[in-house]
């Protein structure tokens, strides 16, 4: 089949190069124009426009898709670029733009979306981290066919995993893109031979993933202890988790919930050379893995080394 291809981060890479490797001959990428990153704020690619150019793909990057936006010209130049190119169906896995009514409807077997969970739980922005941080158990990869609503277009295919009690956001990630990857596959196999059967979404269990938000890091101690671990889970790689100690802004990567002990929310009941532990709203939470500006992980032994917080002391963090 002919695969018109919509995605940016790694989890849309992995999809696309799947798609290449069976076969299909992918007329046309579309992906979010390179962004400044690293410390030099250089611009750098995105890792669909990286593949498209590793493996000789036709690539476009628009700042949008709206024919009567400001971004008009590049939503006219992608529009001619896609009736030229004739795709049988689109194929779209993160690709942060939304797809138009127009672009819907160019491709004769419609879009295919690759979404990280089991819809219609977590439509949206984000719902690896949306799912770890709410104490799901389970979540998994949906293929829909998509229409005009956010998400709510009928399930193609879904394929559920379990979410361990260790899960970060940045090992779902990876394991949600490989099983979205086999199942696009799939899903245009079925699609090819006519054996798909679309499913409306359920109308019960909806939820929304909102984006996460860099402001959305600050760990407020006032929070029960196993939300806080959760978040620190779920906000592995982005955006983190942070907290405040000698005038620093630390990350915490790792954290242990603490049961049976208790305080004022942001007090240290424990310091080193034992377990540091912090109170906080409901229960404790014990600082496994941290990090100081422009280091590395490390131990929490290793990062309070020169200076631990004494019992009794309280770390800041969204804390009055």
């Amino acid at each position: 089949m002919n695969v018109a291809f919509a995605g940016t981060p790694a989890f849309a890479a992995t999809a696309l190069k799947a798609i290449h490797a069976i076969g299909h001959s992918v007329v046309l990428v579309l992906c979010q124009p390179d962004r400044p990153s690293g410390r030099g704020l250089q611009l750098q690619p995105s890792p669909v426009k990286a593949l498209a150019l590793e493996l000789g793909l036709p690539f476009l990057q628009p700042g949008g898709l709206g024919l009567d936006g400001r971004h008009r010209d590049d939503a006219r130049s992608v529009r001619a670029a896609l009736e030229t190119a004739a795709p049988d169906v689109m194929v779209v896995a993160a690709y942060g733009l939304l797809l138009p009514q127009w672009a819907l409807d160019l491709p004769r077997l419609g879009c295919l979306n690759i979404h990280a969970s089991l819809l219609p739980r977590w439509r949206g922005a984000a719902p690896i981290q949306r799912a770890i941080e709410a104490g799901d158990v389970t979540t998994g990869i949906t293929i829909m066919r998509m229409d005009a609503g956010l998400d709510t277009g009928p399930v193609l295919l879904a394929a559920p995993t379990a979410i361990a009690p260790d899960e970060t956001g940045a090992t779902l990630h990876l394991r949600l893109a490989e099983i979205g990857a086999r199942l696009v596959v799939d899903a245009l196999r079925g699609l090819s031979d006519g054996s798909l059967r679309p499913i409306p979404q359920a109308s019960v269990d909806t939820t929304y993933a909102r984006k996460v938000e860099k402001r959305e890091a600050a760990i407020d101690w006032r929070q029960p202890a196993s939300l806080i671990e959760r978040r620190v889970r779920a906000f592995d790689p982005f955006p983190g988790a942070t907290l405040s100690f000698g005038g620093e802004t630390l990350k915490l990567w790792r954290a242990a919930v603490r049961a049976g002990e208790s305080g004022r929310a942001g007090e240290i009941l424990s310091t080193l050379p034992g377990p540091l532990v912090v109170a906080c709203g409901e229960g404790a939470l014990e600082l496994v893995e941290l990090q100081r500006p422009g280091g590395r992980r490390i131990s929490a032994r290793q990062c309070f080394q020169a200076a631990s917080p004494r019992i009794g002391d309280r770390l800041i963090a969204n804390v009055d």
